[in-house]
């Protein structure tokens, strides 16, 4: 019999069920969207897959009511734990006006919802993580005990941005949480092209915070580091790096020729796709049966039709609409 590691980390049979039901509406979604792309219905796709364990791992270990995040482009899974729905990523993904993003104005990905406490991003990477130092200043200062999460790509590490909102998170003892979904790839560069250490998480002691590396395609690998992490930050002990290594299993963008990488290498590490390694720990732990698995694809695929149809169906903002939130009125 398989060792129950969910429940040594406090977790209910219900919990790592939701978990995966999450991860799998996230790439149900993300593989929605490539269909949608290519038949010329939407502009473009940055994809989660392959990343969905860290994502949702992380985001189920902090308060969901209370914490703040402010994710990556790639961050599907992030944002649906957060409280974002299926049809709202699909009419952000169709540009329409019911938007939560943005109204329609900004491209895929570029997530923000105030009510369920996710911070937009911008365009330009990293901008997101002196943003989440800042919430954690100010809960901090208000008493609010929250913690801030902020995600990134390696590549992303390696830009002042990270390094300057780390310094001061670590300086000023910040309950942030920095996470970096290592994916082996900044566009085309590989990782060993990026740094000098050999892990991103080497990097937290420069700015007195731990640094771990995980299993990114180990949700419950993930969830522990995060809540670790949030426990440390709560107490007042400070900031925690985690970086979490899996890999991208689409190409950099629905944009990007990834013709830079080789084809086994791409199928060597489909074996790890979480989609079917947490599946089978599910399994073998008696939490689910093939038939829950195969109820549970059929649900989400409905949910994903009934998204799809629905944000395609809304209408486009008005062209005047355009010019909202530019000058001041």
């Amino acid at each position: 019999m398989t060792e129950n590691r969910h429940q040594a980390l406090g977790l209910s049979d219900e919990q790592v069920m939701e978990m995966f039901e999450t991860m799998l509406l996230a790439r149900k979604i993300d593989e929605r969207m490539w269909l949608l792309n290519r038949a010329g219905k939407i502009p473009f796709v940055i994809s989660c897959q392959g990343q969905e364990a860290a994502q949702v791992g992380a985001a189920y270990a902090l308060d969901l009511k209370k914490d703040y995040a402010l994710p990556y482009y790639r961050d599907l899974g992030v944002v649906l734990a957060f409280g974002m729905t299926a049809k709202e990523v699909m009419l952000s993904a169709f540009a329409k006006s019911e938007d939560p993003n943005s109204g329609g104005r900004q491209m895929p990905g570029h997530f923000g919802q105030k009510k369920n406490r996710i911070v937009t991003g911008s365009s330009p990477v990293t901008t997101q993580v002196p943003h989440a130092v800042g919430i954690s200043l100010a809960g901090k200062m208000r008493g609010d005990n929250i913690v801030s999460i902020v995600t990134f790509g390696e590549g992303s590490s390696n830009q002042g941005d990270f390094h300057e909102g780390a310094n001061f998170a670590g300086v000023h003892k910040l309950p942030v949480i920095f996470m970096c979904e290592n994916n082996k790839y900044a566009i085309s560069v590989p990782i060993e092209r990026q740094l000098a250490c050999e892990n991103v998480a080497d990097r937290g002691i420069g700015y007195g915070m731990p640094g771990v590396t995980v299993d990114g395609n180990d949700p419950l690998a993930v969830y522990e580091a995060a809540k670790e992490a949030a426990e440390r930050g709560r107490r007042g002990d400070g900031p925690t790096l985690i970086e979490t290594v899996s890999y991208r299993l689409t190409p950099h963008s629905s944009d990007d020729d990834d013709r830079y990488r080789e084809k086994e290498e791409i199928e060597s590490e489909k074996k790890k796709d979480s989609i079917l390694t947490f599946a089978q720990y599910l399994k073998d732990v008696g939490v689910m049966t093939e038939e829950q698995e195969k109820a549970l694809h059929e649900k989400i695929q409905d949910i994903v039709n009934e998204a799809t149809d629905y944000a395609e169906e809304a209408p486009y903002a008005p062209a005047e609409d355009a010019l909202k939130y530019v000058y001041a009125e």
